[in-house]
């Protein structure tokens, strides 16, 4: 069973999560971090930059993203390139030569999926995995009905995904049809899941993804085949959580020498 956390509001929980990233970046420095974009793991970031501040040495930390556009140039804002240069990359002072990103350049796109997986088994993969979980249940761009064992590869936006990102974007019209995402069987393949989802409007996708059946309809419910999971979620998130008190209560008593 995933370990579940419930935070008194998000920054809270990006604080819990930061410190475990720092502790295990000091004791192994070629820590291999799994980011992922959204306004879900700001927190996170902004407390692993207060941990920097504070002299952690990040030099040798590798990281991978989660997804990326197909068809915006690598220097639009909004390209996932973009976003982690300048959320995660610059903020916190990682090496760029370290820092990958899937490739969404339509002209080579066809080898992507496979590079990308070849790149993740180079580096020997990924120590934790930071999600966030769309209103749908998605993970990653793994929409409902993704394979559970999905590679990393193409796959087409649905119009709720489109519209939930079109915030970024001018117009919703400007919101790509397409994307390039790990697949649900390569973010299984991380030693270390965070899941982390923060508002009400993330609630029936917690409750279905923690306690639901494990479905491709909800692929955030993939969390339930992997070993090592931690969910950190706020009250509002939490609120069709139908045993959040023994959460609670599982997580206040356990042993001082489990991590998080």
């Amino acid at each position: 069973m995933a370990e579940i956390v419930i935070v008194d509001n998000p920054e809270d929980g990006g604080e819990l999560v930061a410190r475990h990233i720092a502790a295990q970046i000091r004791a192994r420095p070629e820590f291999t971090l799994g980011v992922a974009t959204g306004s879900t793991p700001l927190p996170v970031y902004a407390a692993l930059r207060r941990e920097c501040d504070a002299g952690l040495d990040v030099s040798s930390v590798n990281a991978f993203a989660l997804d990326e556009y197909v068809g915006l140039p690598d220097d639009h804002p909004e390209s996932y390139r973009s976003v982690i240069r300048r959320e995660v990359t610059e903020p916190l002072g990682l090496d760029p030569t370290r820092v990958h990103v899937p490739d969404g350049d339509e002209a080579t796109i066809e080898t992507a999926g496979e590079r990308y997986e070849a790149l993740l088994a180079a580096n020997g993969g990924v120590d934790l995995q930071l999600l966030g979980i769309g209103t749908d249940g998605h993970v990653g761009f793994n929409e409902p009905g993704s394979s559970l064992a999905s590679a990393t590869r193409i796959k087409t936006l649905t119009a709720q995904t489109r519209a939930d990102n079109a915030r970024f974007f001018d117009s919703p019209e400007q919101v790509p049809t397409h994307c390039i995402t790990q697949g649900i069987g390569t973010i299984l393949r991380a030693d270390h899941l965070v899941l982390l989802a923060f508002g009400d409007g993330k609630a029936d996708a917690v409750a279905g993804a923690v306690e639901g059946p494990v479905t491709a309809s909800v692929p955030g419910s993939c969390i339930q085949l992997h070993r090592h999971v931690t969910v950190v979620v706020d009250e509002p998130a939490a609120s069709r959580l139908e045993r959040s008190d023994y959460y609670r209560w599982v997580y206040e008593n356990k042993p001082h020498w489990q991590g998080l």
